[in-house]
C-alpha cells in the first residue's frame, strides 16, 4: 500500500509538471500558449471553447518553407448599428497574409513580418486561378493623396511551369525608410488547394453575408468581430 501511495504521488507530480506545462510559440499576431503532449502516451488532452465570444481565437493556415513562411487569417468586417437597429458594414473584411523570413532551419524572424490584405475581389481572383494561371495585386496606402508612392506593395501568385504548384511572392518598397523587401513562398498543389478552399469558405464572412443568413449574429451583443479581427484590418500598413 505504501508503494502504491508513493507511485500515485509521483504520477500526480508528473502530470502537474509535464502534462499541464504551457509553452509559448511565436505567431503572426504575437505569442499564445498551447498545451504540449509530445512523448506522453495515453494522455487525454481537452480543448476548452472560450465562453466569451470576444476571446481571441487563433485558426491561421500556415505554410513554412526554407526561405520564408506565410500565415493566412480571415479578418471579419466591422459594423455600425443604425438608430433603426439595422447593421451596416463600417469597414469591409479581408484575408490577411503575413509573410516572415527564415533565419535558420525551422526558425523564422517574426519581427520582420510583412502584411498584405486581400480584398473580397482579390480573394475571388485567387479562388478562380487554374493550375497554370498567374496574377498580381498592387497596393498603395497613399493612393490619391500626397503620400502616394511612398509605400508600394505587390503580391504575385505565379504557377509552376509543370502546373504542380505556385510561388506566392511579396515585394515591399518603402521609400520613406529606403528599404526593399522580397519574400517568396513555394506552394504545392495541395497547399494551394487548401488556401483556395479556405478563402472560398471565408468569402461570405468577410463580406458580412453570414449576418444575413444567421439571425442570432445580428443581436446587439457580439455583432462586432473580436479584437484580432479589428487589429488585422489595419495591420497591412503598419510598416
Amino acid at each position: 500500500m505504501l508503494k502504491l501511495q508513493r507511485w500515485l504521488s509521483r504520477n500526480q507530480l508528473f502530470e502537474q509538471v509535464v502534462c499541464k506545462k504551457a509553452v509559448h510559440v511565436d505567431h503572426a499576431f504575437g505569442s499564445h500558449p498551447f498545451s504540449s503532449g509530445v512523448g506522453i502516451p495515453r494522455q487525454n488532452f481537452t480543448h476548452t471553447v472560450p465562453k466569451n465570444e470576444n476571446d481571441r481565437v487563433y485558426a491561421a493556415y500556415n505554410v513554412y518553407k526554407g526561405k520564408a513562411g506565410v500565415s493566412m487569417f480571415p479578418c471579419l468586417p466591422t459594423f455600425t448599428k443604425l438608430k433603426s437597429g439595422s447593421l451596416v458594414v463600417d469597414r469591409r473584411g479581408s484575408v490577411l497574409l503575413t509573410f516572415f523570413p527564415a533565419i535558420g532551419e525551422r526558425k523564422y524572424d517574426w519581427t520582420k513580418k510583412q502584411y498584405f490584405s486581400l480584398s473580397p475581389t482579390e480573394v475571388g481572383t485567387l479562388i478562380s486561378l487554374g493550375p497554370r494561371d498567374s496574377c498580381e495585386f498592387f497596393h498603395d496606402p497613399g493612393m490619391l493623396s500626397s503620400t502616394a508612392g511612398q509605400v508600394r506593395k505587390s503580391l504575385t501568385i505565379k504557377a509552376h511551369a509543370d502546373g504542380n504548384g505556385y510561388f506566392i511572392s511579396l515585394n515591399v518598397v518603402n521609400n520613406t525608410q529606403s528599404t526593399k523587401e522580397f519574400l517568396s513562398v513555394p506552394f504545392t498543389a495541395g497547399e494551394f488547394s487548401v488556401m483556395k478552399t479556405a478563402c472560398s469558405f471565408a468569402l461570405p464572412h468577410i463580406l458580412g453575408w453570414d449576418r444575413l443568413t444567421k439571425p442570432s449574429l445580428r443581436m446587439e451583443k457580439g455583432f462586432q468581430p473580436n479584437k484580432v479581427n479589428r487589429e488585422g484590418l489595419s495591420l497591412e500598413w503598419e510598416r
